[in-house]
This record gives C-alpha cells, sequence and structure tokens, in this order.
C-alpha cells in the first residue's frame, strides 16, 4: 500500500504460528488484493507440502516418537490409519501374550518329544500358521554321540589283581555324550566339584591323583566339560558325576531327585560339531581330518547318588576333606582317597558309546523389516533334550512359538518394524549347541553385518523367585529397561525383579553368539533363590513336575520371559539409532591397566612397558565417547547417517574377535568372553603370577598374550572411530 497506510507484508500465517517472511519477497506486493492472493497460494502450497511430508514421516528414536503402519488392518488400527507410538506397541504386546498357549504347547510337546519326525514337522506347521514373511528348514549332517545298542556302560569293584568282585549297574540311558571310549581301571579320588581350585587344594594336601577315577559332585558352576577338562590336566583316567543330596534334594515327592536317577550331560569343552570345528556341516563342505582340542581324552560317565554311595562307602584312606567338602551321601566319611581301605581295592570303568552321523534340522521363520529389512533381532530355542525336557526345551520352544505368534498377530494389527525379526528352533542343543553353532559357523562372514542381536529362551523356567539375565554388556541396559517395566503377578502380591547381570557361561545357548559369532547375545532365567530344579537332564523332567514346583504358574511364568523379550526386541527394531552401550568394554580394559599399574615395577625390571595397553585403552574410551557425542549432535533422521552409525555399533561385538588366532584351533576367539590363551582372562591370571609364583611367569609368553589383546583392542578403538589408517601407534 501506500500513503499513511504503508505496511510491509512481513508475516505470514502458518498454521496456528505465525512466520516471519524476508522483507525483499514482498517488494513487488504493492497493492492488497495482490499481497492476499499471495497469502492464499503460499497457504495452499504449505498445506499440500505438509500433508505430503507427513505420509512419508516415518521414523522414530523414542518413547513419543512414532513408526509406520500401512492402512487398514483390524481393531487395534488407530482412526484413518495413521501411525503407532512405541507405548502403543508395547500394550499390544502384552495385550497378545497368552499364557495358556505356553502351558498347553509345553504338555504338547511332552507328548510329542519322543517321536521326533512328528515333533519337527509340529514345530515348523505352527510357524507356518503364523503370520510370517517367510519359513524354512536349515540343515546340516554332524556326528553325535549315543550309548551303544550292543554294549552297556559300566562299573565293577576289582581287587588287586584285577579280578572283577563285583558289578555296579548302571542306567542304559545315563551317558556323557563326547566322553572317550575304552576301560580303564584306578583308584577313586573324591574332587569335590572338579573345580580348578579343588584340584589345586588335593595338590596341596599331596593326593596322588595320577592314574585314578575321580568322583565329582554335580553342580558348583562349572559344566561337564570343564570338570572332564580338569581333571583331565590333573592325570586322571575317568570321572564320574553324581547328584550330592546337599545340592540337590533326593526325595522325588517334595521335588527332588530319588536315588537312583542320574544327570547327563555332553562333556565337549566347545560348541557345535567336534569333528567339523569352525567349518559348517553344509552337505556338500568337503572336511579335512581334525577335531576339536576340547574333546576328553579320559572316560566320563554319570551316575546316581546311590551307586556314588556304594563306592565310597568302602571307606577310602587317605587325607581327610577339606573344610566345606562334606556331602550328604548317607554312612559316607568324607575322605578323598585314593585308596580303599580293603585289600588294595579299585573300580574299573568301561564306556561304549559310539559315534554317528545325523541329519539335523533348524527350523526358521521371520518377519521382514519394513525399512531395514537386512539387519536381524534373532530368537531361538533348542528343540531337543534328554528325556522329556519340560524345562530343558520344552518352555523355551513354547515361549519362542507364542513371540512369532504375538509378533504376527501385532503385524495384523499396525505394527510395522524397522528391522527384521527371525524365530529359530535350534537342533541338537543338548550335545553343546550343534543346530545353531553349524549355522553360525556357515554365515560366520556375514553375521555381525546382518545380526543386531541374539536372544536365547533356552531353560528359560526353572522357578519364580529371581531373575538372571547372562548376557553381553552391550545389552545390559535393554535388560535393565525392561526389568523396570515389567512386574508380574507370581504371587498372591506383585513382584517386581531386579536380580543382577551375569556374564556369558559355556553351556549357555547364547555363548556361540558372541564368544564364536560376535553377535551380542543375552540368555533369561527364572529360578528358585538359594536352589536349583533338580531335574534338567534326567528323565524326570516333565511338564507336570514343572507345574508342580511353580504351583501352577508355569503359564504366567512364561509369559513374563516372553514380556521381557519382546519389549527389548521392540526396542531394537523401533528406534532409529541402536540402543547398544559402546562404552561398557573400556572398564574391562581399565581394570587391566589398573592391574598393569600396580605391576610396574616388576614389569620395568623385565622390559615390560604398560603403556601399549594404556593407550588401546583410552583410544577405544575415546572413539567410544566420541561416537555418542556424534549420533546426540547429528540429525539421526538422515537415514545415511543412522545408517552409518548403526553399522560401527552392530560391529563393536565383532571387533573383539580376535584376528590373530586360528578359528579353527580356537573357535572362541572373543577377548573378554572366549576361551584361550588370547583372552583377557589368561592375561590377567599369568600376570597374577608376578606376585605369587614369579618363577612360573613366562616373559615371552606374556609378551604375546599383551601382544595379542592390545592390537585387538587397538583394532576395535581404530574400527569405531572410523579412522582405519590410524596404525602408527608406536607399539
Amino acid at each position: 500500500t501506500s500513503g499513511s497506510h504503508h505496511h510491509h507484508c512481513e508475516e505470514l500465517l502458518e498454521g496456528d504460528k505465525l512466520v516471519e517472511v524476508p522483507f525483499p519477497l514482498l517488494l513487488n506486493c504493492t497493492q492488497q488484493i495482490d499481497c492476499m492472493m499471495f497469502l492464499v497460494l503460499l497457504s495452499a502450497a504449505f498445506l499440500l507440502g505438509y500433508v505430503s511430508f507427513r505420509g512419508m514421516c516415518r521414523l522414530c528414536v523414542d518413547e513419543g516418537e512414532m513408526v509406520p503402519v500401512e492402512d487398514p488392518a483390524g481393531p487395534d488400527q488407530p482412526a484413518g490409519g495413521g501411525v503407532m507410538y512405541l507405548g502403543e506397541l508395547r500394550d499390544m504386546l502384552k495385550k497378545y501374550l497368552n499364557e495358556e498357549k505356553i502351558e498347553s504347547t509345553v504338555r504338547s510337546e511332552h507328548r510329542l518329544r519322543p517321536h521326533i519326525q512328528s515333533f519337527i514337522a509340529t514345530v515348523a506347521r505352527n510357524f507356518q500358521k503364523l503370520h510370517m514373511d517367510h519359513t524354512w528348514t536349515d540343515s546340516h549332517y554332524a556326528t553325535l554321540q549315543f550309548p551303544s545298542r550292543t554294549q552297556r556302560n559300566a562299573l565293577w569293584l576289582v581287587d588287586a589283581e584285577g579280578v572283577e568282585l563285583e558289578e555296579i549297574p548302571l542306567d542304559s540311558a545315563d551317558y556323557c555324550a563326547y566322553s572317550a571310549m575304552g576301560t580303564v581301571t584306578g583308584g577313586v579320588v573324591y574332587v569335590n566339584y572338579a573345580r580348578q581350585e579343588d584340584f589345586e587344594q588335593l595338590r596341596a594336601l599331596g593326593v596322588a591323583l595320577n592314574g585314578s577315577i575321580a568322583m565329582a559332585r554335580v553342580g558348583g558352576g562349572v559344566s561337564f566339560a570343564e570338570k572332564v577338562w580338569h581333571a583331565q590336566e590333573a592325570g586322571l583316567v575317568g570321572i564320574l558325576f553324581y547328584p550330592d543330596p546337599a545340592d540337590i534334594p533326593q526325595d522325588p515327592r517334595r521335588l527332588g531327585l530319588h536315588g537312583n536317577a542320574a544327570i547327563s550331560e555332553h562333556v565337549h569343552l566347545g560348541s557345535g560339531d567336534p569333528f567339523t570345528p569352525g567349518f559348517p556341516s553344509f552337505n556338500h563342505t568337503q572336511f579335512p581330518p581334525t577335531q576339536s582340542s576340547g574333546l576328553p581324552l579320559i572316560l566320563a560317565q554319570p551316575v546316581s547318588a546311590n551307586v556314588a554311595s556304594k563306592l565310597l562307602r568302602y571307606q577310602l584312606v587317605g587325607v581327610a576333606c577339606p573344610r566345606g567338602w562334606q556331602g550328604r551321601l548317607p554312612y559316607v566319611r568324607c575322605v578323598v582317597g585314593p585308596e580303599f581301605s580293603v585289600g588294595g581295592r579299585r573300580v574299573r570303568m568301561a564306556v561304549y558309546n559310539s559315534m554317528s552321523p545325523v541329519l539335523l534340522n533348524n527350523i526358521f521363520a521371520s518377519i521382514e523389516g519394513k525399512t531395514e529389512p537386512d539387519q536381524y533381532i534373532i530368537m531361538g530355542a533348542q528343540r531337543d533334550a534328554w528325556g522329556p525336557g519340560a524345562v530343558k526345551a520344552g518352555v523355551g520352544t513354547a515361549v519362542l512359538l507364542e513371540l512369532a505368534r504375538t509378533f504376527g498377530t501385532m503385524l495384523q494389527n499396525g505394527f510395522y518394524p524397522r528391522r527384521s525379526l527371525l524365530f529359530v528352533s535350534w537342533d541338537a542343543g543338548e550335545f553343546g549347541n550343534v543346530g545353531a553353532t553349524e549355522w553360525l559357523e556357515g554365515y560366520l562372514s556375514m553375521l555381525h553385518l546382518k545380526a543386531v542381536a541374539y536372544f536365547s529362551l533356552d531353560q528359560a523356567v526353572m522357578g519364580d523367585d529371581a531373575l538372571s539375565a547372562y548376557t553381553s554388556p552391550l545389552l545390559a541396559d535393554l535388560i535393565e529397561g525392561a526389568i523396570k517395566q515389567v512386574c508380574v503377578s507370581l504371587h498372591s502380591e506383585r513382584v517386581c525383579f531386579t536380580d543382577k547381570t551375569r556374564p556369558l557361561y559355556l553351556n549357555s545357548g547364547a555363548y556361540s553368539f558372541t564368544a564364536f559369532g560376535g553377535v551380542p547375545a543375552m540368555e533369561l532365567r527364572f529360578h528358585e533363590e538359594g536352589r536349583v530344579y533338580p531335574f534338567v537332564n534326567t528323565q524326570l523332567d516333565s511338564a507336570e513336575r514343572v507345574q508342580e514346583l511353580l504351583q501352577g504358574r508355569l503359564g504366567v511364568v512364561g509369559r513374563t520371559v516372553g514380556e521381557l523379550v519382546g519389549l527389548m526386541v521392540l526396542k531394537l527394531t523401533h528406534d532409529l539409532i541402536l540402543p547398544l552401550d559402546v562404552t561398557c568394554y573400556s572398564t574391562a580394559a581399565l581394570r587391566l591397566s589398573a592391574q598393569l599399574n600396580q605391576l610396574s615395577a616388576e614389569l620395568q625390571v623385565r622390559g615390560l612397558s604398560p603403556q601399549w595397553v594404556y593407550r588401546a585403552r583410552g583410544d577405544y574410551s575415546r572413539a567410544a565417547k566420541t561416537l555418542q557425542e556424534a549420533i546426540k549432535n547429528t540429525d539421526i533422521q538422515d537415514e545415511r547417517m543412522a545408517r552409518l552409525y548403526n553399522t560401527r555399533i552392530m560391529r563393536v561385538e565383532y571387533y573383539f574377535l580376535s584376528q590373530y588366532v586360528s578359528v579353527v584351533e580356537t573357535p572362541f576367539r572373543h577377548v573378554l568372553h572366549g576361551r584361550g590363551d588370547h583372552t583377557l582372562s589368561a592375561l590377567t591370571e599369568h600376570l597374577a603370577l608376578l606376585r605369587t609364583q614369579p618363577q612360573l611367569f613366562n616373559e615371552a609368553r606374556f609378551r604375546q598374550q599383551l601382544a595379542l589383546f592390545t592390537w585387538t583392542l587397538q583394532g576395535a578403538a581404530n574400527a569405531l572411530s572410523g579412522d582405519v589408517w590410524n596404525i602408527d601407534n608406536p607399539f
């Protein structure tokens, strides 16, 4: 306008807000009608752009942000389509999880498991009935060990000349898969739990171990395979495992074992097919003539408490048991042996297991992600068990099928997963996670690019008093967040679970994924506080006994497991940036730095400098913090940048697989969770000898250990920072 009513058209109405417009754009608004026309056109263009943009807005990162849904889907679909919040998805998960289905599945599995082919077909059909995008079977041939059909494993009491005085009968169904085979004769040494510290105590007492047969209690936080390894290193020729009443009650009417029950378990110190270590057992693979170094060289056999009592009742002579070793076998005086008090009697032990090639079938089902379908969150459970296997395999399989059904139903009602979900029923889990490990070996070169995380559902319900999470530290924040949201009515009152996280262990269904495959993994477990579930790996592990232990709450506890895992999976498939804690491994390296600093004087005398580790630790810590800061200061709606950050986060676990050891000879290459001389635990144990037993310290070995760990840590730091050329450190 002109004259005294001159105005600048500097403000436009945008929605309910006034938005300033640069003055030069309006210089030609010389008449009011022109200015009004400009306003109308600009508003129309804005509204059109807004509607188009909103239709494209499919990204989310936090509680209040959104995930996309496809139009018309079901009763939970918001009116007119639209988007759903993470909180709404959590409510949907809780709504569709069904505890009755979990309980009924465990009962039906109990009936089907002896008919293995029917059971496999039933699991496959259950997957196919669900709203899955893909279902398929992955097959492998593996060599498994079973009791011989022609010769039974046996024990005899013999005299000094080797003449058999009495046969001690064993149940033909009880055995240790991958035991060495043959016959041995020797005195009996009671070794408590057959832990490393137990054998150290025996050596300190001057007990003769060479050529004897160990009698070891089940439990003590040590697997059968580790017990065998310790006994073999100590020079024993055989080992018998028994459930002591001090650890496992013996009255089956009060949820204990009866005196004639034994506990079976494999004794391969590793996972996968031990006759194709590091190689996948696909049908077309040409296998080299090699076998796992974790196969035992001594005989192993489970026995009942009654058999153990019978052998030890012959009054071993020798040193009295150390304090704390006394069990509750009736009429047994605690003496370690190895000699019997009567005329040089000994025990003869025979194991006649046989090897057999078996076709394994892993069953897969997947829901395809809508934005990043090549990234997978994996849930799995073993399908096989010795005996009925209600706890060992039944509950895990039931929760797996229920999670698949629930997520499939959610998909039909507005769930729009950003990343893919993979549900897997593994075969041959009882033989050392063979089915899962063979699959890992087959796809090892790409797993760190595809697998976001793995959740094992094996043995998920063994009680209801406490919850433990055996996990990679990268997932620790996830489980803590899920636990805070889940309170469940297990008793008459609502109980919140606040147990601590624990490190992964060798026999865990999750261990191989992290220690071998470099994938963050977790295994959840409800259990009785201060008491073990006594029927695992026995013929008494039935659905009825589990229900009796839980007082009819099997479905409730199983549903809680499903809810916890489901909440973590939702978070992983929902967030733009993967919620994994990349700073967690800085703490482990810091502890080593502190230990090196305390021993700096001893190291300097030998010309060893801890500066190598200090610098690598600092580089990793800075790289992790820098990545976190970069994510905070970046527009994560930028798909390209989000993808770059997620790629670096997904590979962190993989970075800690040592590139300097052979995957065939040392399959568990992870320097923090693995097994071998390259690991941080081996390094710190060796380092401790500088103070405790300096004469045993091997400088050349220590230099190699230090270099292996330091270079792995430095490589992880370089990769995490993206600075792959930073290799000029003066090591």
